[in-house]
């Protein structure tokens, strides 16, 4: 398989990831995840959850508060060394929680492990941004 051919199927699991989350499907997303311990999951400002079982309920509890969530994605860039993959990228989203609809945008890392063949989530990392420029910009 060529490093186009991994980037590509990496490119597609983190797209079923995004599915999952915008169709609030919690089957989807336990397709998506690989549920060991090793897994982990920080949602921004949330501590890291470890496990799939705690995981798992953190995406129970978002879907349960959320009426739609919409994704646009930037600046994926998708790496691959042997078993381990991943994916960057910045998250746009449009949500609504509670009646409440917001716009915001967050960066975003998404680990893979594969196994049998198939792409699995372990670490899905996503926070705000602060600041527009990185440091040493100006």
């Amino acid at each position: 398989m060529t490093p186009d051919d991994e980037s590509a199927e990496l490119e597609e699991a983190n797209t079923r990831f995004y599915r999952a989350f915008e169709a609030l499907d919690l089957a989807e997303m336990d397709a998506v995840w690989s549920h060991g311990e090793h897994v982990r999951c920080i949602h921004p400002g949330w501590a890291m959850l470890e496990g799939w079982e705690a995981v798992r309920q953190s995406w129970e509890a978002i879907f349960k508060d959320s009426q739609e969530m919409r994704f646009s994605l930037g600046d994926v860039q998708a790496r691959a060394a042997g078993d381990l993959g991943w994916v960057t990228c910045s998250e746009h989203i449009l949500s609504q929680v509670r009646g409440n609809i917001a716009v915001t945008t967050l960066l975003a890392t998404n680990l893979f492990e594969r196994r049998g063949g198939e792409w699995r989530m372990v670490l899905h990392h996503a926070s705000h941004i602060l600041t527009g420029e990185p440091p040493g910009a100006r």
